[in-house]
């Protein structure tokens, strides 16, 4: 599975991004995905994941209400929506895939999950 990640860019505090990872091969819907960001000095960050069928979701606490994932497995892609961006989401966001599965989904909150990694798209929110 390749991830291809696009659409950050430069935006005012307050403002809208969408972030789209493309992947390739058949069988991603069977992968749980997620979004991780990394900001200059600071270590990888899960923001959201999505289960294999999209009938679950979880979110870093600070982007409740703010970020939305969604994916549509048909053109195996996963979004992520960031409404009322602050400069302390500015970071390189990464898409990432996981073949593993667990019962326990906040199992996929960790980076070390994910079994395949986009190349990151950078994030830069001004004030």
């Amino acid at each position: 599975v390749q991830l291809q990640a696009s659409g950050g860019g430069l935006v005012q505090a307050g403002g809208s991004l969408r972030l789209s990872c493309s992947a390739s091969g058949r069988t991603f819907s069977t992968f749980a995905t997620a979004w991780f960001r990394q900001a200059p000095g600071k270590e990888r960050e899960f923001v959201a994941n999505i289960k294999w069928g999209g009938d679950r979701t979880d979110y870093l606490d600070s982007v409740k209400g703010r970020f939305t994932i969604s994916r549509d497995n048909a053109k195996t892609t996963v979004s992520l929506q960031m409404n009322s961006l602050k400069p302390e989401d500015t970071a390189v966001y990464f898409c990432a895939a996981s073949k593993k599965y667990d019962s326990d989904w906040a199992y996929y909150r960790g980076p070390s999950v994910y079994d395949y990694w986009g190349q990151g798209t950078q994030v830069t929110v001004s004030s």
